[in-house]
């Protein structure tokens, strides 16, 4: 992953372009509304359609490239192979559901955010002038989720220990009784999405643990599960469309743990601000989750 450092470079599956790089970017198509996969249905006997359920398919994002090395061939194709490495790299390209990265700051934003999906296309127009340095191309993304993420990834970590729980009371109990906590601000649990869309988290439950269950106060859904955890092992939750799965340490799929009121599709971090909390049985008071979000969003 490339640094971005200006205003208008964009990395592209870690290459990076823009200001300050030999890749000169002209012109940046797709970042408008993505594709939609209308459900209209015909109405028999009337003039029009019934509409029914719109869903937003793939952004392509097309970028018009000139590599540029005044007078010194041997690095202007060197961009264009670097380029066609990343277009090409087998752990993503042979291997389903991974992905590439683009990431972009723009005018008027604070930060880099980025898409998810597959560089595809990476096609010089013409290599005339590739011998004085120059080599025009085009380059494709194909973003399977429209949706802009921000950076950096955000995370919460919070124990299970009852004397850090807002519920709980340490004895010996003196009159007047308090929870300690003066405001919201100081409550464990609070998360930040900064985006207008809900975002996807990922989530780690470690061990010592059994029957975790883990809900958002604002929207209500819950994901439990009924499992045991030992101590050094591990539980990972990807929600993610596309990469939605249960794991436990890291390779054995557990999804069949997750209850029947638990939606990995409806599990989301709003937008605003809301709060996480968890319960278990842990009698050491040493197990924790972790909590990972980027902020999501409409358009850049």
């Amino acid at each position: 992953m490339a640094t971005i450092t200006k205003s208008m470079q964009v990395d592209v599956a870690g290459v990076l372009m823009g200001p300050g790089t030999p890749y000169r970017i002209a012109d940046i198509r797709g970042f408008g509304t993505p594709e939609r996969r209308a459900q209209s249905t015909p109405l028999p006997t009337e003039d029009g359609v019934l509409p029914g359920v719109d869903l937003y398919g793939s952004r392509t994002v097309t970028m018009e490239v000139g590599i540029r090395a005044p007078g010194d061939a041997g690095a202007a194709m060197d961009g264009l192979a670097a380029l066609h490495r990343a277009a090409s790299n087998s752990a993503v390209r042979r291997q389903a559901g991974a992905l590439d990265v683009l990431r972009v700051r723009w005018p008027g934003r604070s930060g880099t955010r980025r898409l998810y999906g597959r560089l595809g296309v990476v096609e010089e127009a013409t290599l005339a002038q590739a011998l004085y340095g120059w080599v025009p191309i085009t380059v494709e993304f194909n973003a399977t989720d429209p949706s802009w993420h921000g950076e950096p990834e955000q995370q919460l970590t919070l124990p299970l220990d009852i004397s850090q729980d807002r519920q709980g009371f340490k004895a010996p109990l003196v009159a007047p009784i308090t929870t300690g906590i003066s405001t919201p601000d100081t409550r464990l649990g609070w998360v930040n999405n900064e985006g207008d869309l809900p975002a996807w988290p990922s989530l780690r439950i470690t061990g010592p643990v059994a029957n975790p269950k883990v809900w958002v106060v604002e929207t209500g859904r819950t994901l439990q599960f009924n499992i045991t955890l030992g101590v050094g092992e591990y539980l990972d939750v990807q929600t993610r469309p596309g990469t939605r799965w249960v794991l436990r340490n890291g390779t054995g799929s557990v999804a069949t743990a997750l209850t029947n009121v638990s939606r990995l599709d409806r599990f989301v971090v709003p937008p605003g601000r809301s709060e996480i909390r968890w319960t278990a049985t842990d009698y050491t008071n040493t197990s924790k989750i972790a909590l990972k979000w980027r902020d999501a969003y409409t358009a850049l």
